[in-house]
């Protein structure tokens, strides 16, 4: 019944552990909560095409993840036997999209990840042209509002000389960015397993459905891979294993609805 479940898990926990351990030895990761660093392109993106923020994986499926995943699941409920079409999956679906929308976007307010940075010593900086960083006030990187001379002068100084049309959105730095991909991958992971046992263990099935498995087990593997990747070039260590402790959590709380 949880063999397949216990495989994911085994395989995210070694591509996470195995990735983030490589990365320190190696010293292959970018501090993406350094100012200075984060909007740089990664020092191997001439070399390494993974570490590249462009790389296909990272713009068409990472960054679209919970996407990809919710497509996958409704897939699979939606080609299952009527008995295992339940409500029950549904309401786990619900529940991990409410734990995504709460930790990356909006927690009455703010994302938790954006209360987290800012909570351990995070800032609101724009970079200017000249490669300085300015602060701003927080609420323009909660919002994520484009800020200018023009449309912004009480945050712009008369004495600073800027391009023309020029325009900047701040972001939140220095403070403990806990990796939103690590997060996200490892719970569309573990998810995805989780409903994957169910048909697995539901008798017969369609073609649609034996379809609809196999798109799952791909995707899950694309998520393994881009668990690697992303633990190998990007985030501090510590943001790497708090954003797979998010994933975790947020797992549990997907089968704590089931008995809600």
């Amino acid at each position: 019944m949880y063999d397949f479940r216990l495989v994911a898990f085994t395989a995210v926990t070694f591509a996470v552990s195995i990735g983030t351990a490589y990365s320190i030895l190696h010293g292959t990761y970018l501090d993406t909560s350094d100012p200075l660093l984060a909007h740089l392109a990664h020092p191997l993106a001439k070399t390494d095409y993974w570490a590249r923020k462009s790389n296909v994986l990272n713009v068409y499926f990472i960054k679209k993840a919970w996407g990809w995943t919710s497509a996958a699941f409704l897939l699979l409920w939606a080609t299952s036997s009527p008995a295992a079409r339940s409500l029950s999956r549904v309401m786990q679906w619900l529940t991990a999209t409410a734990c995504w929308l709460t930790f990356t976007t909006w927690f009455f307010g703010p994302a938790v990840i954006d209360r987290v940075i800012l909570a351990s010593g995070g800032e609101c900086f724009v970079h200017l042209p000249s490669g300085e960083l300015m602060t701003v006030p927080t609420d323009y990187c909660f919002t994520k509002s484009t800020v200018a001379p023009a449309s912004h002068p009480d945050i712009f100084t008369s004495s600073l000389v800027l391009p023309e049309g020029w325009s900047g959105i701040p972001r939140l730095r220095r403070g403990h960015d806990v990796s939103g991909h690590v997060f996200l991958l490892t719970m569309s992971i573990l998810f995805l397993a989780d409903q994957l046992s169910i048909s697995l263990r539901s008798g017969p099935s369609s073609l649609r459905h034996k379809v609809a498995v196999a798109a799952n087990v791909a995707l899950i593997c694309i998520w393994l891979f881009a668990s690697a990747t992303t633990s190998v070039y990007f985030h501090s260590p510590f943001e790497k294993i708090t954003g797979y402790a998010l994933g975790l959590i947020s797992f549990v709380f997907t089968q704590a609805s089931v008995f809600s």
